[in-house]
């Protein structure tokens, strides 16, 4: 049996997960990492170079769940289908969310999701520019839903009564965060979706 515990890229891409799901991305350090292993900080250099090459090789896993095939079905239909694979992808992992924000960078899983969802544009008759536009606001929906929850927000405690006549409410909207966030996206999708006028 060996003394030390046997490494490999996916065990560390797992733990470092483990560390950001818990203790946030700031949490994540080599040496944390190392510990949690149970190895010495210079095992893990054999693996992965840095922490941001750790990052973007964690970022490519959660991204290769997103699935981008409704394209093939139509061109709304795969707008929808990417945007809740999307956005259920990064709920799975918050705490990563303002990293994988950042755009495509090196990642490739990022880049083959972004070509689809453009090629499925294009041929359905947007222009290059169109497209570009159409998905990168998709982004903003799905990564701004992801980022914070806006019914989360309010204090429980608070009576909005006084002086937010109109909010007299609010205070039950942490109770049901998830099914309000959850709708409201949808909502938004619909909008977004439906609002764009046939391509040409």
């Amino acid at each position: 049996m060996p003394r030390n515990p046997v490494l490999s890229a996916s065990r560390i891409r797992g733990a470092a997960l483990d560390i950001i799901d818990r203790d946030g991305l700031d949490g994540l350090s080599m040496r944390k990492l190392a510990a949690e292993l149970g190895v010495q900080a210079a095992s893990l250099y054999g693996h992965v170079r840095t922490k941001e090459d750790l990052l973007h090789e964690i970022a490519t896993g959660i991204l290769e769940t997103v699935d981008v095939s409704g394209f093939a079905a139509d061109w709304r239909h795969g707008l929808v289908a990417t945007a809740r694979s999307y956005r259920e992808a990064l709920l799975e992992h918050p705490n990563i969310v303002p990293f994988l924000a950042y755009g495509p960078a090196r990642r490739e899983a990022s880049l083959r999701r972004l070509d689809a969802v453009h090629g499925g544009l294009v041929r359905a008759g947007w222009s290059r520019r169109e497209a570009t536009m159409i998905a990168a606001g998709l982004m903003y929906l799905v990564f701004g839903s992801a980022l914070s929850s806006f019914s989360s927000g309010w204090d429980a405690r608070t009576d909005y009564r006084a002086d937010y006549p109109n909010l007299d409410r609010a205070h039950l909207l942490p109770a049901a965060a998830a099914e309000l966030d959850h709708d409201s996206f949808e909502l938004a999708l619909r909008a977004f979706v439906t609002g764009l006028s046939r391509p040409g």
